[in-house]
């Protein structure tokens, strides 16, 4: 009978073809597996789209010129380099990934991971630096029937929505008329340095009260940087019944919100369920969400944002909603890997029963060779 031993080049060959195939197979048939939240992540990613659809139609009836440089995917997000409500320098590239709509669904996971549930209040911050985040970020809460409460500071960054005649508010309020969008701000500051305007000139500033005034939002406008942050936090009090507040989001580098700029290092991008007491120069009023142990959605770094869950930066075409692990990831197809892991068991049983019996034989034919000891009568017959 032939007998395999497990030592030999034949059974040793066979084993690592037999594991090899099982990897290429296992491998080559990952399934795309839906993420949790699927639907919800969906909607809010096609309710962004949606709306930045419709400003940009709005945009081109009223005659604006898009960039296509600038702008290559013409999505009317994209503002200009400098004019006279530019507040501080922005990078075009972060300016592009933003206008990503799919980026409203990684606004719900972190929600979702947050643990908010239908109804509750979320603080939110904007500036006009990142209109295509604001978009996102109001698609995400109002997907999952949040009730946002949202102060908004009007100076942007370099291609942000630095428009003095379409700043992020007009933006805001026209998709309030359309429909769209039913979120509005409960107020407005002028932002940049010190949340005053300072580093603006008189008309920039004189423009963005113009556009608070334009839009019906109450004006925040203390004659420092602390009182704003204190008139922040009394009007987020107020405007939430005094129910609490579950979650805060900051969209951009908003100097009331962070307090100060070393504040964005030292509270990550993402989400932060548990903020870790530091020595922060000044205490936004994101800061002191977070001393009240209320889970923190920090909307900066946006590129770092979209690499971990696998979504393109600056992309060119825009994606369409759907589009991302966020929403579906590849993975292994526990059938294949049931079957070829169970053929490999069964082959090592085989080779090792295979072994045990080629040992018991071995030791049967030990056990009954003749003893090699003269026998009594051969010693006398010798003697």
């Amino acid at each position: 009978m032939l007998q395999f031993r497990a030592k030999s080049n034949l059974v040793l060959g066979v084993v690592s073809v037999l594991a090899l195939m099982a990897f290429i197979a296992t491998e080559n048939r990952k399934i795309d597996a839906k993420q949790d939240h699927y639907d919800e992540k969906l909607q809010a990613a096609r309710l962004s789209m949606e709306a930045a659809a419709y400003l940009k139609s709005y945009r081109l009836e009223e005659g604006v010129f898009i960039d296509d440089v600038n702008d290559p995917n013409e999505t009317a997000l994209i503002g200009q380099e400098y004019t006279l409500i530019t507040t501080d320098r922005g990078y075009i590239d972060a300016k592009l990934s933003s206008t990503n709509p799919n980026i409203a669904a990684i606004i719900v996971q972190y929600l979702k991971d947050a643990g908010v549930m239908e109804g509750d209040y979320v603080a939110v911050a904007f500036t006009g630096s990142f209109p295509g985040l604001n978009i996102s970020t109001l698609a995400a809460l109002e997907t999952l029937r949040l009730k946002p409460l949202v102060i908004s500071s009007v100076g942007a960054s370099n291609y942000g929505a630095n428009d003095p005649y379409f700043t992020w508010l007009d933006m805001e309020s026209v998709l309030n008329k359309a429909g769209i969008l039913k979120t509005k701000s409960i107020g407005a500051s002028i932002g940049g340095g010190l949340d005053i305007g300072r580093g603006l000139s008189p008309e920039g500033r004189e423009l963005i009260l113009k556009a608070i005034e334009r839009n019906n939002v109450p004006l925040l406008n203390e004659d420092n940087l602390v009182r704003n942050i204190e008139k922040r936090m009394e009007l987020y009090q107020l405007r939430s019944n005094n129910m609490p507040i579950k979650a805060y989001v900051n969209v951009g580098g908003g100097i009331a919100s962070l307090g100060h700029t070393v504040n964005s290092e030292l509270i990550p991008s993402g989400l932060t369920k548990n903020m870790l007491m530091q020595n922060f120069p000044l205490r936004g009023t994101m800061v002191q969400m977070g001393e009240k142990g209320i889970p923190l959605i920090q909307l900066m770094n946006i590129n770092d944002i979209l690499k971990a869950y696998e979504m393109p930066q600056a992309p060119i075409p825009l994606p369409q909603p759907g589009e991302g692990g966020i929403f579906v990831q590849k993975k292994y197809d526990l059938t294949v890997v049931s079957i070829a892991t169970l053929i490999l068991i069964v082959v090592v049983i085989l080779v090792f029963v295979s072994e045990q019996r080629f040992h018991k034989l071995g030791t049967d034919v030990v056990s009954v060779q003749p003893s090699t000891t003269p026998a009594d009568d051969d010693v006398h017959d010798n003697i």
